[in-house]
């Protein structure tokens, strides 16, 4: 994940499908689809393609969630000003409660 948490790498999908260490690196400073070694035979490694689609599917999630909390902030800071009644994602995105 990169510093604001949205994913990244494919280990931000790998860590996702398994629980445990059921994977790892050949060489793990070049972390790349072809030195991806399955540890738990009870696994079997997904395709380099699912591995892609996944990455984006969760960054896609990632977005639309800061989206929608960005979005909940604006239309919740409008609502405070003019004394309209703020909904739960408003509430949640200006005060974390």
């Amino acid at each position: 994940m990169d510093n604001n948490g949205r994913p990244n790498h494919i280990e931000d999908y790998l860590v996702q499908l398994h629980s445990g260490q059921w994977f790892g690196w050949s060489d793990s400073k070049n972390k790349v689809y072809a030195n991806l070694v399955i540890y738990d035979d009870s696994k079997t490694k997904p395709s380099e393609s699912d591995c892609t689609t996944g990455l984006a599917t969760i960054q896609s999630d990632f977005d639309t969630k800061q989206t929608n909390i960005t979005n909940n902030k604006t239309s919740g800071k409008a609502k405070l000003k003019t004394g309209e009644a703020l909904n739960d994602a408003e509430v949640e995105a200006l005060f974390g409660v």
